[in-house]
């Protein structure tokens, strides 16, 4: 779960639920490009794409809530591109070497 409002609002271009007849999908700046990054524990960034044109395709902002479950909530996003590229500059981060004491 994330308070970031950001990807809601994005998907809410494509379908905004409640805003009248004829009015409920917006065309105007619903793709997007983005730089997908990830990063190791350690914190360093690994590998990141460039991803062209996304756009939310599916979004599932209310978990099932059960009272009776231990599951974790989260929430669920899909998202379709009209391309993408890995960025090369992102090179493989240099680990530190442990050196045993003696």
């Amino acid at each position: 779960m994330t308070h970031d409002t950001e990807v809601e609002k994005l998907a809410n271009n494509v379908w905004n639920f409640g805003a009248g007849l004829g009015s409920e999908v917006s065309l105007k700046d619903f793709r997007k490009d983005v730089v997908v990054e990830i990063y190791n524990e350690a914190g360093p960034l690994v590998i990141a794409y460039k991803v062209y044109r996304w756009w939310v395709s599916e979004h599932e902002a209310l978990p099932d809530l059960d009272a009776n479950s231990t599951e974790v909530a989260l929430q669920h996003i899909t998202l379709e591109n009209e391309g993408w590229e890995r960025d090369y500059a992102v090179t493989e981060p240099v680990e530190p070497s442990f050196i045993e004491p003696a």
